[in-house]
């Protein structure tokens, strides 16, 4: 699909804007179905614009950026952190590397039916100025709950870029989205990773829905560990060019090893690929998981990631693309 023309966006707006009386933005407030609640903003119908300029020795392009988010246009080259109302952020971000600015598209909103779903899709991004960068990174679409720390100034520890995650104590059954993917369908995949030589990696990509429920505490010196208290996770490998809506991946509470629905990658995050948060002294550290959560625990914070490639960050098959739309929680 076509990126939106300025035409386009201003017509997404106008339409979003006429149609906000039926828009639902409240997980308190909000039931799709019996016992379901959608997310905040997570029937995908309110986008956010920014219009970005890129430097100039790298074209001067004006790029579009969006984000799930009330509807609003913002100008130029303004970190965004993530919105006070929206839970959501993307992969679009703004980078800026040796003092040049530099936008990474990879989340698109797309017209469904009356209203619009989101759209992930795994990219190739290239930045090159002769004798100052040259950059080739993989990007896998992503849209997750949490915030992201901008300007981006390197491809070092990506997950250090994020706070990653929303303050959360309920414990639902399942999470119910809908969902259509187009893969190429190759057995290896690309890591590019900026400043290395681009490799192959074998094996198929998958896109991924990887959702997790943490009990999280801060010691004294300002670490953050965490307890997994549920667990849902999905790889989907296939092409499926029909949506299926109303798709239910069921929350496995403690170790789910043994338990209904259990796969290899529902295991703890390891050490050195830890989610990263704010603590409360407002420094960035990694959350690390120490174990499993026992039957009588709550969480305290949830983590919801929908991306088109899994796995580790910069490795992917491009064009891999994944739409979803309505994603909720079902009790």
């Amino acid at each position: 699909m076509k990126q939106f023309t300025r035409n386009t966006i201003k017509m997404l707006c106008l339409g979003i804007i006429l149609g906000a009386s039926s828009i639902l933005s409240s997980v308190a407030q909000t039931t799709v179905n019996e016992n379901e609640k959608l997310i905040p903003f997570g029937d995908f119908n309110r986008w956010m614009v920014r219009v970005i300029d890129e430097s100039f020795v790298i074209g001067g392009n004006t790029k579009i950026l969006y984000e799930v988010a009330p509807v609003d246009t913002i100008r130029g080259d303004k970190p965004y952190i993530g919105s006070t109302v929206s839970p959501w952020r993307t992969s679009n971000v703004m980078a800026k590397v040796s003092g040049i600015t530099k936008c990474s598209i990879s989340v698109f909103p797309e017209k469904r039916d009356d209203g619009y779903c989101v759209r992930v899709e795994t990219l190739m991004e290239k930045c090159k100025v002769l004798g100052i960068v040259n950059i080739t990174v993989l990007v896998p679409g992503t849209i997750y709950l949490g915030q992201m720390h901008e300007p981006i100034k390197d491809t070092k520890n990506p997950q250090s870029k994020l706070n990653a995650g929303i303050p959360f104590t309920e414990t639902p059954k399942a999470v119910v989205f809908d969902y259509k993917m187009e893969t190429p369908g190759t057995d290896h995949r690309i890591k590019a990773t900026g400043f290395s030589k681009i490799v192959d990696v074998p094996g198929r990509d998958s896109a991924e829905i990887y959702v997790i429920f943490q009990k999280r505490w801060e010691d004294e010196n300002g670490n953050v560990y965490a307890k997994r208290i549920g667990t849902a996770i999905e790889r989907l490998s296939e092409n499926t060019p029909d949506w299926k809506n109303g798709h239910r991946l069921d929350v496995i509470y403690g170790n789910p090893a043994n338990q209904p629905g259990y796969k290899s990658y529902m295991q703890l995050i390891p050490k050195e690929q830890s989610l990263y948060c704010i603590n409360s002294k407002g420094k960035s550290v990694p959350v690390e998981e120490i174990g499993w959560g026992d039957a009588d625990d709550k969480p305290t914070h949830l983590f919801l990631r929908v991306s088109s490639s899994y796995g580790e960050a910069y490795i992917g098959t491009v064009g891999n693309k994944l739409w979803i739309d309505n994603v909720r929680l079902a009790y």
